[in-house]
Protein backbone atom coordinates (compact mmCIF):
# COMPACT_ATOMS: atom_id res chain seq x y z
CA UNK A 1 0.00 0.00 0.00
CA UNK A 2 1.66 3.48 -1.19
CA UNK A 3 2.55 6.03 1.36
CA UNK A 4 -0.23 8.56 2.45
CA UNK A 5 0.56 12.32 1.00
CA UNK A 6 -0.48 15.29 3.62
CA UNK A 7 -2.14 18.14 1.97
CA UNK A 8 0.35 20.67 0.19
CA UNK A 9 -1.77 23.81 1.68
CA UNK A 10 -2.29 22.21 5.59
CA UNK A 11 1.71 21.73 5.83
CA UNK A 12 2.42 25.28 4.34
CA UNK A 13 -0.23 26.53 6.61
CA UNK A 14 0.06 25.10 10.20
CA UNK A 15 2.99 23.93 12.33
CA UNK A 16 2.60 21.38 15.19
CA UNK A 17 3.58 22.37 18.63
CA UNK A 18 6.70 20.72 21.46
CA UNK A 19 2.98 19.61 22.89
CA UNK A 20 0.89 18.72 19.92
CA UNK A 21 -1.01 21.44 19.70
CA UNK A 22 -1.27 23.30 16.25
CA UNK A 23 0.25 26.95 15.57
CA UNK A 24 -1.93 28.71 12.82
CA UNK A 25 -1.35 32.64 11.78
CA UNK A 26 -4.26 35.02 11.68
CA UNK A 27 -6.26 36.19 8.50
CA UNK A 28 -6.52 39.83 7.39
CA UNK A 29 -3.21 40.99 7.56
CA UNK A 30 -2.01 40.87 3.61
CA UNK A 31 -3.48 43.71 2.41
CA UNK A 32 -5.96 46.95 3.22
CA UNK A 33 -3.90 47.54 6.17
CA UNK A 34 -4.01 51.78 6.40
CA UNK A 35 -7.81 51.18 7.54
CA UNK A 36 -7.06 49.05 10.40
CA UNK A 37 -5.58 50.35 13.21
CA UNK A 38 -2.17 49.56 15.00
CA UNK A 39 -3.10 47.68 17.89
CA UNK A 40 -5.28 45.75 15.41
CA UNK A 41 -2.05 45.13 13.22
CA UNK A 42 -0.24 43.80 16.21
CA UNK A 43 -2.60 41.55 17.73
CA UNK A 44 -2.80 40.09 13.85
CA UNK A 45 0.49 39.41 13.70
CA UNK A 46 1.50 37.28 16.47
CA UNK A 47 0.84 33.23 16.14
CA UNK A 48 -2.19 31.36 17.28
CA UNK A 49 -3.74 28.07 18.18
CA UNK A 50 -6.47 26.21 16.31
CA UNK A 51 -9.22 25.18 17.58
CA UNK A 52 -10.09 22.16 19.86
CA UNK A 53 -12.83 21.21 17.93
CA UNK A 54 -11.19 21.81 14.13
CA UNK A 55 -8.02 19.90 15.52
CA UNK A 56 -8.88 16.60 14.33
CA UNK A 57 -9.86 18.00 11.35
CA UNK A 58 -6.40 19.77 10.80
CA UNK A 59 -4.41 16.56 12.24
CA UNK A 60 -5.54 13.62 9.47
CA UNK A 61 -4.47 16.32 6.56
CA UNK A 62 -0.63 16.40 7.85
CA UNK A 63 -1.20 12.92 8.62
CA UNK A 64 -0.56 12.59 12.32
CA UNK A 65 -2.92 10.42 15.00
Amino acid sequence: MPKMKTKSSAKKRFKVTGTGKIKRKHAFKSHILTKKSKKRKLKLTHDGLVHKSDESNIKQQLNLK
